[in-house]
């Protein structure tokens, strides 16, 4: 298995990545319907019964799009984290077999069996990676994609820069290359390509849609921070990650507790919210690609607009070959 076969079926190289507490059925449905492909955390439902009805919606509603429309949808993709803390490993990847899940995402882990498993009934694994070293172990566990997440990226990003981490990657993995970090713009989406890669992976561009699942407040604070307002660290998860810098501010973190390499205890160190509970659902993040981001369209609106500004910026780097012969 090469390069992903639906890729060339697409309206516009892209997915939106999974977002935790941000993805769900709408979002997923919409981007499917507009030629992209659509993803969601498993853990996004919190239970695995939950999860199935999920799958279920969007599966209905899909099927039903393309009966009422004759056109075909994009396949979607369901995330997956594989690593010891997830009780659910099982009994969600088991839904994903059980409804042939089109594409699986996995994090923190890449694991044969599991890739054997979705090759079972025909289905892809995308793998993300911040590094080589986890690039290599993936591809010897046999996943179909990799995911280079790079710098700048929301959530838990890497530190290297796009460039060398695509050429380096693409040196041993002939698969799908999809590239993650600062990518909100058709011209962004161009430049992925130019580097390299197969496909776009898009996650806080569509924190901002109007079916992503984030409140007002969130969409608002992401409009008007830059690229200075993100800040990394590792004190909100234990792993470093991208986050708004007023959402920290605003509960009482304090840049000694952003300089620690494990997670803060909020219980206990958290003086203006000692939820925990509520303080996740406060803490947001996002990656520095948030400096391009002015409005919260639709997934439809949006689309369209990526398309028109990738097709542009094509077209002008192709009439920049005139000043070359």
């Amino acid at each position: 298995m090469s390069k992903a076969s639906f890729i060339k079926e697409l309206s516009l190289p892209v997915i939106a990545a999974p977002m935790f507490l941000i993805s769900g059925p709408q979002l997923v449905i919409e981007c499917c319907k507009n030629g992209i492909i659509g993803t969601f955390p498993a853990l996004n439902q919190r239970t695995s019964e939950g999860f199935e009805e999920w799958l279920i919606e969007i599966k209905t509603v899909l099927f039903a799009f393309e009966k009422e429309t004759g056109k075909k949808a994009s396949p979607f993709g369901v995330n997956i984290i594989v690593h010891h803390s997830n009780p659910r490993v099982e009994a969600d990847l088991a839904l994903c077999v059980k409804h042939k899940v089109p594409l699986i995402i996995t994090s923190l882990g890449a694991v044969s069996e599991l890739v054997e498993t979705v090759h079972n009934y025909g289905g892809l694994v995308f793998h993300d990676v911040i590094k080589k070293r986890h690039a290599e172990k993936a591809a010897e566990a046999g996943v179909d994609g990799l995911i280079l997440v790079a710098a700048g990226a929301g959530g838990h990003a890497g530190t290297i820069n796009p460039m060398p981490l695509v050429s380096e990657i693409k040196k041993f993995f002939k698969k799908t290359i999809l590239l993650a970090g600062c990518i909100s713009t058709g011209r962004d989406i161009a430049s992925a390509m130019q580097m390299g890669a197969d496909l776009a992976y898009m996650g806080t561009r569509f924190i901002n849609t109007k079916e992503s699942k984030a409140p007002k407040a969130y969409r608002d604070m992401i409009i008007d921070c830059g690229a200075n307002d993100i800040v990394y660290t590792a004190a909100v998860s234990g792993v470093s990650a991208n986050f708004l810098a007023p959402s920290l501010n605003a509960i009482g973190i304090t840049e000694d507790m952003l300089a620690r390499k494990e997670k803060v205890d909020f219980k206990e160190e958290l003086t203006a919210n000692k939820d925990e509970a509520k303080a996740w659902a406060t803490i947001w993040s996002a990656g520095q690609g948030v400096a391009t981001i002015s409005n919260s369209p639709s997934v439809m609106d949006l689309v369209s607009d990526l398309k028109m500004e990738f097709k542009a910026a094509i077209i002008e780097q192709y009439k920049l070959l005139e000043n070359y012969k």
